[in-house]
């Protein structure tokens, strides 16, 4: 469940960056909602058990946090990817 609701976070935040920043608005809003999901989902899975509690990087508003800026991060670093080099 704690996943699902990473990977959600993620895809929202990249929803939210196509629609009203208009992050990766060549590539797409798909692109912009599987980038949001991969950083939801390394910033829950990877970064929070890293800088939590064991018990609090399950389903906790620490590890939403760290999934939330995790997808936020590869975002703009998309963003810029594409504005830099057209990748």
């Amino acid at each position: 469940m704690d996943t699902i609701l990473w990977i959600l976070t993620g895809g929202t935040l990249g929803w939210l960056s196509y629609v009203l920043l208009r992050f990766n608005e060549a590539r797409g809003m798909s692109i912009s909602i599987a980038i949001g999901a991969a950083g939801g989902l390394v910033g829950g899975k990877v970064l929070a058990p890293m800088f939590t509690s064991a018990a609090a990087a399950d389903l906790s508003v620490p590890a939403l946090f760290f999934a939330a800026t995790a997808a936020a991060v590869l975002l703009v670093i998309g963003n810029l990817l594409y504005v830099r080099w057209g990748v």
